[in-house]
């Protein structure tokens, strides 16, 4: 069983999304290609039952098992938490069971249930409700902001956040540094690679902040500069975008997710302070 707040039991904190539910159903199909289906099928089935609270029977033939399958998921499925733990639970009883059997480890889990936005994460022997850390939001983009940019860069907030939810902490932080690394490199006067949509977008705003800026700003900068240097330093945090360097500090997801926020929280300032500046210039 995965240990979770037992008022969960009774209180549903809300359902679980249809994505979740169709991406576990599809783990169970494959896991079927190693035994009898309709074994495999009544297994899960009987698990999904008792998390929704309804009586199990078996199934006439692997169809109905099926299909019945899918009622029992759907009904569980309004109990995010009881809904995880019985797929959890019937994979933890299936692997003592049947060794022979390939199961999904928990990073798979864990990518469903982060590409879904269940607001949990299985942490053995927990259940995490990821909803408790959520990342400091980024404002929307100032409309000046090309499409291209605004979509690079939430795709890589994106990347960060499900790398956090599957314990890859340094991965993480791989996934957004560049945006700190182009910010740094507009900071300090060079071409940060004009050709480039976020080179192009940083320039700007770092061009505007320095010639209307106030006082605080030029400090926040150094700031950003600091912790770019911090990480990307092989004897700091040994961390380059796209390159997994082996030297460095140790990061744990505590720590990496303390750094994915800060990038995210600078972000923020840049991104409101343009806002602000071209308010007041309008």
């Amino acid at each position: 069983m995965l240990e979770f707040d037992g008022r969960w039991r009774f209180d549903s904190t809300g359902p679980i999304d249809a994505a979740a539910v169709q991406g576990f159903r599809g783990l169970i199909d494959r896991v079927c290609g190693q035994a009898p289906r309709k074994w495999v099928l009544e297994h899960f089935k009987s698990h999904f039952a008792a998390a929704a609270g309804v009586p199990y029977f078996t199934s006439s033939d692997a169809s109905w098992a099926s299909s019945d399958l899918d009622t029992k998921m759907n009904e569980a499925s309004e109990n995010a938490p009881l809904f995880i733990e019985a797929f959890y639970n019937a994979c933890e009883e299936l692997r003592m069971q049947r060794p022979d059997i390939t199961l999904p480890d928990i990073g798979r889990l864990n990518r469903i249930l982060s590409d879904a936005g269940a607001g949990f994460q299985i942490d053995p022997p927990n259940l995490v409700a990821t909803r408790n850390h959520i990342p400091i939001s980024v404002p929307d983009a100032p409309l000046s902001l090309d499409a291209q940019a605004r979509e690079l860069i939430s795709r890589a907030l994106d990347a960060s956040e499900r790398a956090l939810s599957e314990g890859n902490g340094r991965q993480a932080v791989q996934e957004v540094l560049w945006l700190l690394e182009t910010i740094s490199t507009a900071f300090r006067g060079l071409d940060a690679d004009d050709r480039s949509i976020q080179g192009r977008y940083f320039n700007k705003i770092i061009g505007e902040l320095r010639q209307r800026g106030r006082g605080h700003q030029e400090q926040i900068l150094q700031w950003m500069m600091t912790l770019y240097g911090y990480l990307s330093s092989p004897t700091g945090g040994g961390v380059r975008h796209g390159v997994d360097l082996k030297e460095g500090l140790a990061l744990g997801s505590d720590e990496a997710r303390l750094y994915c926020n800060l990038i995210r929280s600078y972000l923020t300032f840049l991104i409101t302070e343009h806002e602000r500046l071209a308010r007041r210039t309008a």
